[in-house]
């Protein structure tokens, strides 16, 4: 899943990049409004995290702009405050206003709680001939039905819809089972075993791969060739984060 960030603080831009990043969403990060633009008519991204004060063009013509074309969900992360940016923010079109100095654990909560409301406005997903439909939740693949249980088919709704994706163990925990990753905790895996027995086992082409040390991917297939996105993976970052989440736990013991 790509995200759109027009940020021009070299400090902001590069700690949000690198936090949505190890949080499993690819990013595209650039500092002047025009580039921005023509970014998000260029492609279809997501979810676009957009600064106001930006040089070249500023956020509230960028917002005007892109609504005449598209509805791609935006988040405005500005420092400026008043009730006045804020309405003026809502009322040209951008889905959530948040202002700086901020948490990144609120940004990153307000960008998942964006992208499941836009995805609950597109109810079937089809891709690489399989077919989810969110509402009555049925699968099938090249035309034959597959039966899944509830947790199953989340999984699978988060590998397809970010096809192409490298995605964490850690991201696919807290999103199906809302839980924080343990190294010695396999249910990730068992339940990633059990999705292929279903999907992939049976059929010639796999679609679920293993990304080794880093997480799971959905195959993409365009024009006959399979994609994943080579993102770099910061392995310093993530044991720091599974290591500061172990030291939090053992605060509170």
């Amino acid at each position: 899943m790509k995200i759109l960030l027009i940020e021009d603080n070299q400090r902001t831009q590069e700690w949000v990049t690198q936090g949505l990043s190890e949080a499993g969403y690819v990013i595209d990060a650039v500092s002047d409004g025009r580039d921005g633009l023509y970014l998000a008519l260029k492609d279809d991204y997501a979810l676009i995290i957009l600064d106001i004060m930006l040089p070249g063009m500023d956020g509230w013509q960028i917002l005007q702009t892109l609504r005449t074309a598209k509805q791609t969900p935006v988040i405005c992360l500005t420092a400026r405050d008043s009730v006045d940016d804020r309405v003026r923010g809502l009322d040209s079109g951008a889905n959530d206003y948040l202002v700086k100095p901020f948490s990144f654990s609120e940004l990153l909560a307000r960008v998942r709680a964006q992208l499941r409301q836009h995805h609950a406005l597109n109810s079937t997903l089809e891709i690489s001939g399989l077919r989810m439909d969110s509402v009555s939740q049925s699968v099938s693949r090249d035309n034959i039905s597959i039966t899944l249980t509830r947790k199953e088919f989340q999984l699978l709704w988060l590998l397809a819809s970010r096809a192409g994706e490298i995605i964490p163990r850690t991201v696919i925990a807290s999103e199906i089972w809302g839980i924080n990753f343990d190294s010695d905790t396999n249910t990730v895996d068992v339940a990633i075993r059990r999705l292929r027995a279903k999907v992939d086992d049976p059929f010639p082409e796999k679609l679920i791969a293993t990304i080794r040390g880093m997480g799971y991917s959905f195959v993409a297939v365009k024009n006959n060739e399979k994609i994943i996105y080579n993102r770099p993976f910061n392995l310093a970052f993530y044991i720091a984060t599974v290591c500061c989440w172990r030291w939090n736990c053992l605060d509170s013991l």
